[in-house]
């Protein structure tokens, strides 16, 4: 599933090509028919992201919710569009360029309210201008539950996935199984902060990248790192390999039904 960073960069995306103009707007899928009926036309005016979820506003009320979930997948491409297939759900165009939407999750139009309702049950993003680390802190602090499960709970903080769950409490040393509430105020603002300069290099390289300058390839003389999510970490993904610091194997182990990956060395009970 893609990460929050990868959102907000198809927000800025859809907004580059479409803000501003009256796309044709089309369900060749035919699940989407009467809304994309409604829509068509009309000025895309607004694009927004909150976690896992885009928005994208037409006129001043028309909201399109959507959600890839495990197989939504967003495609851009320069005018003219080509035949859509029959698996296209959403597809917007115009005179210099077309997006398709395919197999998502969720993919509905929505009232502003419906939206509000949205973001008032998930939990601040780090992307978000709007965010309120506090707040998710709060429920950290009075939770027994360990902060890795914690970290992916979209009610407490939206748009952290595996990846950076697993980065995050790597480069601050944290055992994923600690509780909640023994996280100290001082640790998870120091998390946050990571969180909030991770994702938005996440967003402007379209790729997740956590290692620090001393720990690339380059400055450590290793091969770079070759898996199909692409950039370099610490230990996502990396079971039996030796960690970058202190070359111990990294482990993993299943956490809610999500693969957790750390070092026992670096985040030591």
């Amino acid at each position: 599933m893609p990460e929050g960073h990868t959102i907000h960069r198809l927000a800025q995306d859809y907004a580059a090509r479409f803000q501003g103009s009256r796309p044709t707007v089309t369900s060749p899928q035919g699940k989407f028919s009467d809304a994309a009926a409604l829509l068509t036309g009309g000025e895309l005016t607004r694009t927004e992201a909150h976690g896992k979820h885009l928005f994208l506003r037409f006129r001043e009320a028309d909201w399109v919710h959507i959600h890839l979930g495990l197989f939504g997948k967003v495609t851009f491409g320069d005018a003219p569009a080509p035949p859509p297939t029959d698996t296209v759900r959403l597809r917007l165009a115009d005179t210099t360029a077309y997006v398709d939407l395919r197999g998502p999750t969720t993919c509905a139009l929505i009232t502003g309210a419906e939206k509000q309702a949205i973001h008032d049950r998930l939990g601040p993003d780090p992307l978000r201008p709007d965010a309120d680390p506090a707040a998710a802190y709060a429920r950290i602090r009075r939770s027994r539950t360990t902060i890795a499960a914690l970290l992916m709970d979209q009610k407490v903080i939206a748009g952290v996935g595996n990846v950076y769950r697993a980065e995050v409490l790597f480069r601050h040393g944290i055992d994923p199984y600690r509780p909640g509430r023994d996280i100290t105020a001082d640790e998870w603002q120091a998390m946050w902060a990571d969180l909030v300069a991770l994702m938005r290099d996440g967003v402007r390289a379209n790729r997740i990248d956590t290692v620090r300058p001393e720990h690339t390839p380059e400055a450590m003389g290793r091969p770079p790192r070759v898996d199909d999510h692409g950039g370099e970490v610490y230990v996502y993904r990396r079971t039996a390999l030796p960690c970058h610091i202190c070359g111990t194997e990294v482990r993993t182990a299943d956490l809610a039904a999500r693969n957790l990956f750390w070092c026992p060395t670096c985040q030591r009970p």
